[in-house]
């Protein structure tokens, strides 16, 4: 997932939000305790506010208490919540739920508003001390509550609240989904294109609709611009150099009879120089971007063998889908197609075949009726300069190697089999 920025985004989406919903989590809670533990405490406070407000003296100097809380929590046994009122002398009165208990225990017990009861159960403790002016006598009032109750109160609001930030993570999660994939819609369609440019259904990308993509697209173009740049000026420099060479070497064979030795020796530099110059040209920068129909192709180079073919007396199949293309220059499936039917036409006797297919690449297969060549000799024919008719018809012995060397160009092959006619089968496998 860390190798995808669609990943990369999602996880650091998905650990924001698990960290920011776990903190408010955490944040609400608290403030929720908070609130609750302070209900209580107002509802304690209140009591004791009451019981101070019921203390008197009888006539006999006695404190007691007039008018008690009539809670009944007050009254139900060891429910947490209790009362009492005590003086230094001892308990002048307390709830009922005390049954015959005082709330008492070591220096401290109720230090900070907590304390245990009879039964061992935690309470929430508020004590107050008043003292009574006319007779100074200090009074202290406990008033107590079970933290069993806060702590219910507390978990039947967190787990709705907990329900209600999952539910909101699952929709904050899909809405990072929706965002992150309508964020990257823009390298997709750039990506989209880019194929299309390589496919040859486009020559240029078209600017995206997001400013921070243009200056990116803007140097893959001039890529293509420099490539197309590039192979224009290799073809002129090769064009060139071949002019350079050959003439000097045709001047040379003009000069020197026919039967001279040195005659050998020019038409294999001949060769040779013919090789690597094509070889040159077929290694070299490629134009991106060009797509070319295949059956125009086929009909220009059967239009230029017509002759060869009629002395022949040849005649020519052709099935090839009208939607069939190729994916690179014309020039380039001209060399390829043009060296496969000239030596079909050389080495067949009275039938050619060619057969297209395009899906899901593009095929191209080339058969004759003539000798054919063994499994032993089908490679040798891929080598530069390795003829199977040293004493037969005339040629380089370079033309499938080149084509081999361009179908290779553009990610695809060559093969040679044995045709159902007989003869050879060339089998062109290039990009669509």
């Amino acid at each position: 997932m860390t190798g995808s920025i669609r990943g990369r985004l999602l996880l650091l989406a998905a650990v924001w939000l698990a960290a920011a919903l776990l903190a408010a989590f955490l944040f609400i809670s608290s403030l929720l305790r908070d609130f609750i533990t302070d209900r209580f405490d107002a509802e304690m406070a209140a009591v004791a506010d009451g019981l101070i407000a019921s203390l008197d003296m009888d006539d006999e100097g006695r404190i007691e208490l007039d008018d008690p809380p009539t809670d009944p929590r007050f009254g139900l046994p060891f429910s947490g919540w209790y009362w009492q009122v005590a003086s230094d002398a001892g308990v002048i009165a307390r709830s009922d739920s005390l049954l015959d208990g005082l709330l008492r225990g070591p220096a401290g017990a109720f230090t900070g508003g907590l304390g245990v009861g009879a039964d061992g159960a935690a309470l929430r403790v508020l004590r107050r001390q008043v003292t009574l002016p006319d007779e100074g006598v200090r009074i202290a009032v406990t008033v107590t509550a079970p933290r069993a109750q806060i702590d219910d109160s507390l978990r039947q609001i967190s787990r709705p609240l907990g329900i209600a930030l999952v539910v909101l993570g699952i929709v904050l999660a899909l809405a990072s989904v929706v965002q992150v994939t309508a964020g990257l819609t823009s390298l997709d369609r750039l990506r989209r294109d880019l194929a299309r440019v390589r496919a040859g259904t486009r020559d240029r990308l078209a600017l995206p609709d997001v400013s921070e993509l243009r200056p990116l697209t803007a140097e893959i173009n001039a890529a293509l611009d420099q490539n197309a740049d590039l192979l224009a000026r290799s073809r002129q420099h090769l064009g060139n150099l071949a002019h350079s060479l050959k003439t000097p070497l045709a001047a040379l064979a003009n000069e020197l009879p026919p039967d001279h030795r040195g005659q050998a020796l020019i038409t294999r530099m001949d060769r040779l120089i013919g090789w690597h110059l094509r070889r040159a040209r077929s290694a070299g920068p490629r134009v991106l971007g060009q797509r070319t129909p295949v059956r125009p192709v086929i009909d220009d180079i059967l239009m230029v063998l017509r002759w060869p073919m009629q002395d022949k007396g040849m005649t020519a199949r052709i099935d090839c889908p009208a939607g069939a293309a190729f994916a690179g220059e014309r020039q380039d499936l001209e060399e390829m197609i043009g060296n496969l039917c000239e030596n079909a036409v050389k080495w067949g006797r009275s039938h050619l075949a060619i057969t297209v297919s395009h899906s899901p690449g593009l095929t191209i297969r080339i058969e004759d009726d003539g000798p054919g060549m063994t499994e032993t000799d089908a490679p040798r024919a891929l080598i530069r300069g390795g003829r199977l008719d040293e004493h037969g018809a005339s040629g380089s012995g370079l033309g499938l190697a080149i084509v081999a060397d361009l179908a290779a160009l553009h990610g695809g092959g060559l093969r040679l089999e044995r045709s159902a006619m007989g003869g050879l089968a060339a089998i062109l496998d290039l990009p669509a």
